[in-house]
């Protein structure tokens, strides 16, 4: 399953620890920048989370001349062409996306509009339409999952049409993702616990799937090993500094390594299933992992049983046989999520979720199928394949 070629880019500055955020202000001037604006949504704000983000700027005797604290949960095309609006009367000339992955997918858009002109974003959707680089964006994550800090792509809904528009080009990538651990102290349980998940998916499937290459590999098992030592202990503790910046970091790398080796079938039905049932996509990540690995188990042995030493720690992996690793790394992932269960009541299976009705199985399997994830998965996935590991996900 190896690549004799292979590509590998992540040109984003990433700027980590504890007082990451007080960077801002060098990074801006070192782009000639001095109006930035900030995209956020409510929550963060409420959360106090802008705070040290703002002093940092002031202090420096920067202006952060707006600030947008609107960003619904699924951000849409009238959402950024309002921000892009804003941004030309202050005349802004930099963004600082502060949030989860809605935020700063808001923000890569906006960039898009007042970087190339006018107001229909969706004419720039799709891939390599962007020609130019955009205006300085920086983006301060305050989840730990989505690694959308470090990845080229972006997803906006067209609610007039009722679609989700992705963009790809390597001109949304930040200038600069900003890490630090107190803009995730005060996530809720569920929510760190979904996404940790989300980056652990990210990672498995960066390091099983087809465009796998060694350069993302030392990513992804970096960020297994990263969650899979430090999730539990962050759920206990959550004012866990420490902890919560390896999860940060994780996430930031899992986002690297998929971005570059791409992910397979736990993405398909996750994107199928939050489109059809509005499920969070971590909580999806989560739910399906284990059943796309016993799926895919007999084209992934080899890397699936090495991952055992990054879940799992050195001395279980030796006392491991080799023939039964790879169904010790599903059982370390299983008991995993067992132990979030009991935490938090993450749901391991479609029935917990209260959310989905068996009926919806099929439609779910037909709209897995035409994702573009599933291109990558390392074995093939007919209608029934995929309608078969979505009913052992159901109970």
């Amino acid at each position: 399953m190896t690549n004799k070629y292979y590509e590998f880019f992540c040109p984003v500055k990433v700027i980590a620890g504890k007082a990451a955020l007080e960077h801002i202000p060098f990074e801006l001037t070192g782009l000639a920048a001095k109006r930035p604006m900030i995209v956020t949504d409510k929550g963060v704000r409420a959360a106090g989370l802008l705070d040290p983000v703002i002093a940092a700027c002031e202090e420096s005797g920067l202006e952060i001349v707006s600030i947008y604290d609107d960003v619904p949960p699924d951000s849409s095309t009238m959402v950024v062409r309002d921000i892009a609006t804003v941004y030309r009367k202050e005349k802004c000339d930099s963004i600082i996306a502060v949030g989860g992955g809605s935020a700063i997918d808001t923000g890569k858009a906006v960039n898009i509009l007042v970087s190339e002109g006018g107001d229909d974003i969706a004419k720039y959707s799709g891939a390599g339409i962007l020609k130019h680089p955009l205006k300085p964006f920086f983006v301060v994550p305050t989840t730990a999952g989505t690694g959308s800090e470090v990845t080229s792509v972006a997803v906006i809904t067209d609610e007039k049409k009722g679609v989700k528009l992705p963009f790809t080009s390597s001109f949304l990538l930040p200038n600069a993702a900003i890490i630090d651990p107190r803009m995730t102290l005060t996530l809720p349980p569920h929510i760190t616990a979904a996404t940790a998940m989300d980056a652990m998916t990210h990672a498995v499937e960066a390091f099983t799937c087809m465009a796998k290459n060694p350069l993302s590999d030392a990513y992804a098992t970096a960020a297994i090993k990263k969650v899979s030592q430090s999730l539990l202990s962050v759920m206990d503790n959550p004012k866990d500094e420490n902890g919560r910046l390896e999860l940060a970091q994780a996430s930031t790398m899992a986002g690297i390594a998929f971005s570059n080796s791409m992910v397979g079938l736990v993405h398909s039905l996750g994107h199928a299933t939050g489109a059809i049932c509005h499920l969070p996509h971590g909580l999806c990540m989560s739910l399906y992992l284990p059943y796309v690995l016993e799926f895919n188990i007999e084209s992934i042995r080899e890397p699936l049983g090495e991952l055992l030493l990054y879940l799992e720690g050195p001395e279980v992996f030796s006392a491991t046989p080799a023939a039964r690793r790879a169904e010790a790394s599903i059982s370390a992932i299983r008991k995993l999520r067992d132990a979030l269960h009991k935490r938090c009541e993450l749901p391991r299976t479609l029935k917990e979720t209260g959310k989905v009705l068996e009926s919806q199985l099929e439609a779910i399997a037909e709209m897995a199928l035409d994702d573009g994830s599933i291109m990558f998965n390392p074995r093939e996935v007919t209608k029934e394949d995929a309608l078969s590991v979505l009913r052992r996900a159901w109970a």
